[in-house]
C-alpha cells in the first residue's frame, strides 16, 4: 500500500524483506480506496481484513486516500513475505537479466515492455532510441525498455504463435516480426492468403528506410510465378496434391500407385488415364475389338489397340469410377496452373537467405504448401542426416515457415492436406532447424498438437470466451490478465515465452513498411 503513489498494472516493484532479501514482483491488480467508497463495490481483494492490516501498519484509512496493489513475485519466495516490509522501485541492473535477454544486434526488436519508463532511465546506451511506437495516431519516441526476442533461444524453444481477433494488431505484429526476420537475413517461407505481406511500401514517417527491404524478399503467386514441376513428383507427392484438390478414396490411391510412372510428364500420365477410362466406357473387350475392326484409318486402329492393352492390363485393378475421379482431380489442378511452373525460384531465394512470400487463395495455398513444405523440409532433413552420418551432402539452410490464418492449414478435428507436414515440423523441426510461426484469429480451431508446441505466444485482443479459455490452458497468463484480454488496445500484447518463463505485457513497435491494403 501507499499514501502518495498510485500503482500501475504490470509495473515491477522490489519488496525489501528483512529475512529473504530483495524480492522482485509484478503488479497484477491495483485499487484506490478511501472511506467514502463502500467496501463491497468490487467484491475482490479489498476487504475488512486488508483494511485492518493497513491500519495496523499505520495507514489512516478514515483520513487518507490509500493506493493498494496485488503483487505476484517473479520467483516464488521460500517463506511468506514479512508484514511491514518496505517496497521500492527497482533499478535497471536489478531487472536487466529478467527483462533484457539479448541485445539488438542478436535479437528481434519487437516493441517496448509496458510501464518500465522508471527503470528505462538507467538502461544501457545500446538499448536507447532503437524503435518508435505508434499511439493515439502519433509516432512516439521510445521511453520504455525494449522487448528483444532472443533468436538463438529458438533452438531450445522453437515455434511462435500469434493470436488475436480482427483489428487487434495481429497482422501488424506479424509484419513487425517478418521485418526483423529480413533484417537478420533468415531464410523464410510465408504463406499469405490475404495478399498483404508485401514490404515494398515504406511508411511516410520512415523515409530514411526507403530501400530497407528491396532485395530481401520476393512475392510469388502460385500458378503465375511458381508451381510444381510434374516430372519431379513421386507417387506420394502426387497423391498429396490430388488429395488436396478433393479427398482421395483408397481405390483412387491404388489407381495412382498402379498407373503413375516416375519422371513422366503430365501429358503422358493424363493421356494414359483418359485411354483407360475410354476403354472402360466401351464396356468390354469385344466392343473394343469391334472398334478396331471398324477403324477408319491406321491411326485410329493403333489408338484402339493401345486402349485394348490398357484395358486388359488395368481394368480389374482400377475401377472406372476411381479412374474418372483421379482424372477430374488432375484436371482441376492443371486448370489452376499448379503444373505450369516449378519451385526453383523459391529454393534459390532460400539459399540466398531471402524471404519468399507465396500468395494465392487459401485452397491453392493448402495444395501447394503441402508439396513445397514437404520438399524443403526433407531437403534440410536429408542434409542434416547426411552430416550426422558423415556422408557428402548438398547444403540447405535452416529456415522459418510463417503462415497467417493458420487454422486453415492445421485445423483441429479433421485432416487437411497441409496438416500432416505442419504437425511433423511442429514436433521434429527443432532438431533440423526448421521453425514455425503461426498466426490465427481462432486458436481454438488450431490443431492441439501444434498449439502445444508453440513455445512463444503473442496474445493480442481476444473477445471469444472459447479462445480465451484455450489461451489460458496454453500459457501462464493469470486470471487478472485473461480478464483484460477483450479490452486491450490495438497493438498491445501479452507475450508468453518459455525463455522468460513469465508473461510480459508489451506494445509492438511501429512497422517500417505498410500493407498494400
Amino acid at each position: 500500500g501507499s499514501k502518495d503513489r498510485n500503482f500501475r498494472i504490470n509495473e515491477f516493484l522490489i519488496i525489501q524483506d528483512p529475512f529473504q532479501g530483495d524480492l522482485l514482483g509484478e503488479v497484477v491488480e491495483a485499487k484506490t480506496f478511501n472511506r467514502y467508497i463502500p467496501l463491497n463495490i468490487y467484491g475482490d481483494f479489498v476487504d475488512n481484513a486488508v483494511l485492518e492490516s493497513l491500519k495496523a501498519l499505520g495507514y489512516d484509512v478514515d483520513e487518507d486516500t490509500i493506493y493498494i496493489c496485488k503483487v505476484r513475485l517473479i520467483n516464488e519466495a521460500l517463506y511468506p513475505v514479512e508484514t511491514g516490509s518496505d517496497v521500492r522501485l527497482p533499478k535497471f541492473s536489478e531487472v536487466k537479466d529478467f527483462m533484457v535477454r539479448t541485445y539488438p544486434k542478436e535479437g528481434f526488436v519487437l516493441g517496448v515492455i509496458r510501464n518500465t519508463d522508471d527503470v528505462a532511465k538507467e538502461m544501457d546506451e545500446e538499448l536507447k532510441n532503437i524503435l518508435h511506437t505508434f499511439e493515439e495516431g502519433i509516432l512516439k519516441e521510445q521511453g520504455e525498455l525494449p522487448y528483444i526476442m532472443d533468436v538463438k533461444s529458438m533452438h531450445h524453444y522453437p515455434h511462435i504463435g500469434i493470436f488475436g481477433g480482427s483489428g487487434s494488431g495481429k497482422s501488424f505484429g506479424l509484419r513487425v516480426l517478418l521485418e526483423e526476420v529480413m533484417l537478420k537475413e533468415i531464410p523464410t517461407i510465408v504463406l499469405d492468403p490475404h495478399f498483404e505481406m508485401d514490404f515494398s511500401t515504406i511508411q511516410e514517417y520512415f523515409k530514411d528506410k526507403k530501400d530497407l527491404f528491396r532485395d530481401r524478399f520476393k512475392c510469388l503467386q502460385v500458378g503465375t510465378h511458381v508451381g510444381v514441376k510434374f516430372e519431379d513428383l513421386g507417387s506420394g507427392d502426387l497423391k498429396n496434391l490430388l488429395d488436396a484438390a478433393s479427398p482421395l478414396t483408397d481405390a483412387m490411391n491404388n489407381v495412382v500407385d498402379i498407373i503413375f510412372r516416375r519422371k513422366e510428364s503430365y501429358t503422358s500420365f493424363s493421356n494414359r488415364l483418359k485411354m483407360l477410362s475410354e476403354a472402360q466406357e466401351a464396356g468390354s473387350s469385344n466392343e473394343i475389338d469391334n472398334r478396331i475392326r471398324n477403324a477408319k484409318n491406321d491411326e485410329e486402329r493403333r489408338a484402339w489397340e493401345e486402349r485394348r492393352n490398357m484395358y486388359q492390363t488395368y481394368d480389374k485393378t482400377c475401377p472406372y469410377s476411381s479412374v474418372r475421379g483421379v482424372l477430374w482431380r488432375l484436371g482441376r489442378l492443371f486448370n489452376e496452373g499448379i503444373f505450369s511452373k516449378d519451385s526453383r525460384e523459391i529454393q534459390a531465394a532460400i539459399l540466398d537467405s531471402k524471404m519468399v512470400v507465396i500468395q494465392g487463395s487459401t485452397r491453392i495455398l493448402q495444395v501447394y504448401s503441402t508439396y513445397l513444405l514437404n520438399t524443403l523440409y526433407h531437403r534440410r532433413r536429408d542434409y542434416k542426416d547426411a552430416l550426422y552420418k558423415q556422408l557428402p551432402a548438398e547444403y540447405f539452410p535452416p529456415f522459418l515457415v510463417v503462415t497467417d490464418e493458420a487454422h486453415n492449414f492445421a485445423p483441429k478435428g479433421y485432416d487437411s492436406p497441409s496438416k500432416s507436414i505442419i504437425k511433423e515440423i511442429a514436433q521434429e523441426g527443432r532438431k533440423y532447424g526448421v521453425f514455425l510461426t503461426l498466426a490465427t484469429q481462432r486458436p481454438t480451431l488450431l490443431d492441439e498438437t501444434v498449439t502445444a508446441q508453440l513455445n512463444t505466444k503473442f496474445i493480442f485482443r481476444t473477445v471469444r470466451a472459447s479462445d480465451i479459455d484455450t489461451i489460458k490452458e496454453e500459457t501462464d497468463i493469470t486470471y487478472e490478465e485473461a480478464k483484460r484480454l477483450p479490452y486491450l488496445r490495438t497493438g498491445d500484447v501479452f507475450i508468453s515465452s518459455a525463455v522468460v518463463g513469465r508473461t510480459i505485457f508489451a506494445r509492438i513497435r511501429a512497422a517500417y513498411s505498410t500493407s498494400p491494403h
